[in-house]
């Protein structure tokens, strides 16, 4: 599974990440066949460094408003303010929405943040490629 990010995406995501930091970020893309066309950014309700939670009302007000704009939710997206980009053992065990990718955007070097995509079959996480255009 493959991902396309416009560019405005990305930046949206970084600048969520960077101000949440030293908490993670969270939120949802919505596209259609893999291309994003809409950032989401919800409120991490754990307000934690190491995990997220998606405020659920948050989550379904955005799946409702994805469904009248004709897109599905493509990804689900949160950073990783001090760690690489690879899911960890909480996002392997959180990671029960199928057909999406998983996208962490990485913190650990922040004058060189890092993106990547996964997605995951019984249990195991399998690289994504994202583009960004």
């Amino acid at each position: 599974m493959k991902l396309t990010l416009p560019r405005r995406v990305y930046d949206a995501m970084l600048a969520a990440s960077r101000a949440a930091a030293p908490l993670e970020a969270c939120g949802l893309l919505g596209g259609v066949d893999g291309v994003v066309e809409q950032f989401y950014e919800l409120r991490n309700t754990d307000a934690a460094a190491e995990h997220y939670n998606m405020a659920p009302d948050e989550q379904f007000a955005v799946v409702k408003e994805m469904r009248a704009k004709r897109l599905r939710m493509v990804a689900i997206w949160h950073s990783h303010p001090v760690t690489p980009a690879r899911m960890s053992e909480e996002d392997l065990r959180m990671a029960y929405t199928p057909d999406v990718v998983y996208v962490i955007v990485s913190l650990a070097d922040p004058q060189a943040p890092d993106i990547k995509g996964f997605t995951v079959e019984d249990g195991t996480p399998m690289p994504a490629g994202i583009e960004i255009s």
